[in-house]
């Protein structure tokens, strides 16, 4: 019995250290912007207000997608969501907030089906090569950026990096666990 417990307190030891590490990898990763260029960047969704504006993290993606529109940094910008239970469509709002930052609405192509990550991808990636679009960068969260790269790059589309907008909050704490599990669930 008491090697067993040995046993078990060695293991999750070793999980804790493991979660922590993986975690520390995250949010390095996602806060790392190699400043790179690319033909697209791929603005995942998140929650639309009920009035129709952009929740504050959303806010922070699009105008990261933005900065690097108006940077010459990229060329074109999906973006990706889905229909949010405030009732909007969160592609259609951010392709109208770019708008009214001076985009031009031919140069924004939107995926309203972008209800999870894999689906985004999923959906970008068909966007990227009826574009002929061979790089993109992905804008989201520090803390989704690793798991959405691996995404891609397990559905073939090697040529994509990422960049976040400089928004923290609280829930992070909760997103950094949840991303752990969400990456190796994937994985499996």
């Amino acid at each position: 019995m008491k090697k067993t417990l040995k046993y078990l307190k060695i293991f999750l030891i070793f999980c804790i250290l493991w979660g922590i590490i993986h975690s520390l990898y995250i949010t390095i990763d996602g806060l790392t912007d190699k400043n790179q260029s690319a033909d697209a960047a791929i603005i995942l969704g998140s929650k639309v207000n009920p009035d129709g504006t952009l929740s504050e993290r959303l806010k922070a993606r699009v105008d990261k997608g933005l900065e690097l529109y108006n940077a010459d940094r990229v060329k074109v910008i999906i973006v990706s969501g889905g229909f949010g239970k405030e009732g909007h469509w969160e592609g259609d709002k951010m392709k109208e907030y770019l708008v009214m930052n001076k985009v031009p609405a031919n140069k924004i192509f939107v995926d309203n089906f972008g209800n999870d990550t894999e689906k985004t991808v999923i959906n970008s990636i068909h966007i990227l090569d009826s574009l002929n679009l061979k790089s993109a960068i992905s804008v989201s969260q520090y803390f989704h950026q690793t798991r959405t790269k691996k995404l891609f790059r397990n559905k073939g589309f090697e040529n994509i990096e990422s960049a976040s907008p400089n928004f923290f909050e609280w829930w992070d704490l909760y997103s950094l666990p949840r991303e752990f599990a969400a990456y190796y669930k994937e994985a499996l």
